[in-house]
């Protein structure tokens, strides 16, 4: 079986709400979760390198269909994955809920600037959530930030520095956390802090979320080619 079918089979399966639950049980009960915003790219990078590709397998991880590609090639593999769960509605439910209940949340990652922007949000949109540590993700002490946060009796870690760092590093210091969901997120929180706008709701309504960065970032069509066009080739091809 190749490692692509195994990332599938460990996709999460069912409805965003059902894992907005999920995530506030974890919360409520001190447990550990280690999440995976799953795109074509996260699988590529895991077919082709093997400290990436354990991660994804590993029990502690769980990996959840950010990319509408992951979900269209899952259904053509006959798994049943219900519907996207996006890095950026999943942050937002999360800050819904550590507003909810005043948890403590830690940021890494994206330039100094996006990363005060976005303080000053959760402070003003999300008054009851505790702000733990934060740094920018060209910081060069990274690593022992995050040794520094798992002291730090965190409910929750975001970690913005792009696929494969932010798993990266979240899963070498993974053992080090007694508790708390700890999450990559790539460029959520550029669209959080109001730095880049989001894809207007048409597009997200129709899937085209990935269309509207392309208009946006013309530069993107090489990485989108790379990543979803011959990741979609292989997908036809275990298919048959």
């Amino acid at each position: 079986m190749s490692n692509l079918v195994r990332y599938f089979e460990k996709l999460y399966k069912d409805d965003k709400e059902n894992f907005y639950n999920l995530v506030k049980n974890n919360l409520k009960n001190k447990k550990k979760m280690f999440i995976v915003t799953s795109n074509p790219e996260t699988f590529t990078y895991g077919e082709k390198n093997d400290n990436y590709n354990k991660l994804l397998m590993d029990q502690n991880t769980t990996l959840v269909a950010d990319g509408i590609s992951i979900v269209k090639s899952a259904k053509m593999l006959k798994y049943d994955v219900k519907e996207r769960i996006t890095g950026i509605d999943l942050v937002t439910a999360i800050l819904k809920i550590g507003n909810e209940c005043g948890y403590k949340i830690s940021l890494c990652g994206a330039r100094k600037e996006v990363l005060e922007k976005l303080l000053q949000v959760i402070k003003s949109e999300y008054p009851n959530i505790k702000l733990g540590k934060a740094i920018d993700g060209y910081a060069s002490n990274l690593d022992d930030f995050i040794t520094n946060v798992s002291k730090d009796n965190v409910d929750v870690l975001l970690v913005a520095l792009g696929i494969p760092n932010q798993e990266e590093i979240i899963y070498r210091h993974l053992q080090e956390f007694k508790k708390g969901i700890l999450i990559g997120v790539g460029g959520t929180f550029d669209v959080l802090s109001g730095t880049k706008k989001r894809a207007p709701k048409i597009f997200r309504k129709l899937n085209l979320e990935w269309l509207y960065r392309i208009f946006k970032e013309p530069s993107r069509m090489k990485r989108f080619y790379q990543n979803n066009i011959k990741f979609m080739f292989k997908i036809m091809k275990l298919k048959k």
